[in-house]
């Protein structure tokens, strides 16, 4: 199993939320035409944890709605600089946080990775039942790209 994951985030017929899945839809071809040993996957639903079993490092792509910046800006932050939503009201396993679900599977002695890093393109549309993205969040897509290789690139050199 490769040591880096790509993880393209999402559900690919709600608009802007698909961002992630065109993200890693792009940076497949890219990677696997270089002599690297990379996973790259694009998923939605819940489960999210078991995808991460076995990698070093993961860079997960997804689209944000902080309110904070125009849709289309990237930020880029580990995955701990998120705000667990789950505190404050009741979840059950089938309805859990990643990292609340993350926390959970150390102290069961899975498999994790070292480090996550959240490339998170700022959303305007992700409740709209449409394959396309809005035209801002479209056009961030070249640039989350790049930055994605950027982090695989960076994680390699780790190792």
């Amino acid at each position: 199993m490769p040591e880096v994951l790509v993880l393209g985030l999402g559900n690919p017929v709600l608009g802007d939320d698909s961002v992630g899945w065109h993200v890693a839809t792009q940076v497949a071809p890219m990677l696997a035409a270089l002599p690297c040993d990379v996973d790259v996957l694009a998923v939605g639903g819940l489960g999210l944890m078991e995808r991460l079993v076995g990698y070093r490092n993961v860079v997960l792509v997804d689209a944000v709605m902080t309110g904070e910046r125009q849709p289309g800006e990237i930020s880029v932050f580990p995955l701990e600089a998120l705000p667990d939503l789950t505190t404050g009201h009741l979840t059950s396993v089938h309805d859990t946080s990643l990292p609340a679900a993350l926390r959970l599977g150390h102290k069961l002695g899975v498999s994790l990775p070292e480090q996550i890093i959240v490339v998170g393109i700022e959303a305007q549309r992700i409740y709209d039942f449409t394959e396309t993205l809005t035209p801002r969040v479209a056009a961030a897509v070249p640039e989350a790209v790049r930055c994605v290789i950027e982090w695989v690139s960076r994680f390699l050199k780790e190792d």
